[in-house]
């Protein structure tokens, strides 16, 4: 069993890992420059169980977590070499680093317009897109174990004071959740809420549970911990309390949904993620997973099925196949709308009916949630099929819309509409996150 006492590297101190030795000098020299832009963590989990270090730069859980060259595009990459012996406190330095950290799509999906407001003041740590389904971002689980190099938070953990939602006022979530009686679902989230101790999170979670709160049926926790450090739920000093908390959410009733983030099937195949998810799951937790998809991680149907039955053997619920978001390093791990569907549907085919409750390739884009139902050719015209998962105008939820097909779109905002529409069926529609009618969907 690997030894669970944690260590963590980061850009300062990655030279330190023993591993290192494998790595040649233009994978160090990638690290040192990708690093300064893009943030970079990992821990020795990671490292020693999970890594093939035979296999590197190619393997894919040191894809997932170290960054490389191509991770940049090629102009920036040169901009960041030539100011590797600046100091970073220099203010020149700060500017032109923050200047490419803007070029990188720092808010994609609009995510700043999903802050919501109560008394005239934002909310900076909460998003409320959706009717039903409010984010908290526990300010003391804004990091995360280690950081994934295609993360759409990545400004989170980079410094960008100004693209960080956070908030340690659980008095102000409990406040907008008293007077949003149609929110039912409340999901923590980061960085990864799992890295701030039970006390913590209790002070968050256990006031939901009693009868002011009848409204919130389903607590929601987002984490990769499970992933990258399932001692966690193990031998942590607060692993029992932890579980205990779990198991007073499902006792006091409610829907305690742990929305696990695995990527690639190495990530189920330790002993140590295998214990996690049982102790998990004896709370009457479900654990439901999920994964954007990467090319060099897991663009391959094979991936995907053998992901979704080791999950299932597991007990675990397969949830979402995302497409990556249009931020950060999407250029190096981005695939074609139609090589998802398709690597998505050959997956799907591989596997039995109690693993097909995933969804996808679903792109959380800036009016939703739009699922891509597939390639189809109508009155002589290629088309892609798509339609609202989730929605901010929940009413648009679950209509066939169509688009021209595009062999090289990667992303909603790519495509056109089909048959000689000027505008997608949302875009008509003005009301869209505001009112419907005399119905306001969120205050």
């Amino acid at each position: 069993m690997h030894e669970n006492k944690y260590r963590s590297y980061t850009l300062h101190n990655y030279k330190n890992i023993p591993q290192i030795s494998n790595l040649s000098p233009q994978d160090i020299e990638a690290i040192d420059v990708v690093g300064r832009v893009l943030p970079f963590k990992v821990n020795n989990y990671v490292i020693e169980e999970l890594i093939d270090w035979n296999n590197i730069p190619n393997d894919p859980i040191y894809t997932l977590t170290f960054p490389r060259k191509e991770m940049l595009s090629a102009s920036h990459y040169n901009q960041v070499l030539k100011m590797i012996d600046m100091d970073p406190n220099d203010p020149i330095y700060k500017k032109k680093i923050n200047d490419i950290r803007l070029k990188l799509n720092p808010n994609p999906a609009g995510q700043e317009s999903n802050v919501p407001t109560m008394a005239g003041s934002k909310l900076t740590g909460m998003q409320h897109k959706y009717r039903e389904t409010v984010l908290f971002f526990p300010s003391q689980g804004q990091t995360c174990h280690a950081y994934c190099t295609f993360c759409f938070r990545w400004p989170q953990f980079a410094g960008m004071g100004d693209h960080k939602f956070a908030m340690k006022e659980a008095d102000l979530l409990h406040k907008y959740l008293r007077r949003n009686k149609k929110v039912t679902d409340v999901l923590f989230t980061g960085g990864d809420p799992l890295t701030a101790t039970s006390n913590i999170l209790s002070n968050y979670i256990e006031p939901l549970l009693t009868e002011e709160y009848s409204h919130i049926h389903t607590i929601r926790i987002g984490s990769k911990a499970l992933s990258y450090w399932p001692y966690r739920f193990l031998t942590d000093k607060d692993a029992d309390s932890l579980l205990e908390l779990f198991e007073k959410v499902t006792k006091a009733g409610k829907n305690l949904a742990f929305q696990a983030h695995f990527n690639h099937p190495r990530e189920l195949s330790t002993d140590a993620v295998k214990q996690a998810i049982k102790r998990i799951q004896n709370t009457g937790a479900q654990i439901r997973t999920q994964s954007p998809l990467l090319r060099k991680i897991n663009n391959h149907p094979d991936i995907w099925a053998d992901m979704w039955k080791k999950q299932v053997d597991l007990g675990c619920i397969p949830y979402y196949m995302f497409v990556a978001r249009d931020t950060g390093s999407k250029a190096f791990f981005e695939v074609p709308l139609d090589k998802a569907w398709d690597i998505y549907r050959k997956a799907y085919s591989q596997v039995s009916g109690i693993a097909r409750t995933v969804r996808g390739p679903s792109m959380s884009a800036n009016p939703g949630k739009v699922h891509i139902l597939g390639v189809t050719e109508i009155k002589g015209e290629k088309v892609f099929v798509l339609q609202f998962i989730q929605c901010r105008n929940p009413r648009l939820v679950n209509i066939p819309f169509f688009a021209k097909f595009d062999a090289k779109a990667t992303w909603l905002d790519q495509l056109k509409p089909a048959f000689g529409e000027t505008e997608f069926f949302y875009e008509k529609d003005n009301r869209i996150g505001t009112k419907i009618e005399d119905e306001v969907l969120w205050e």
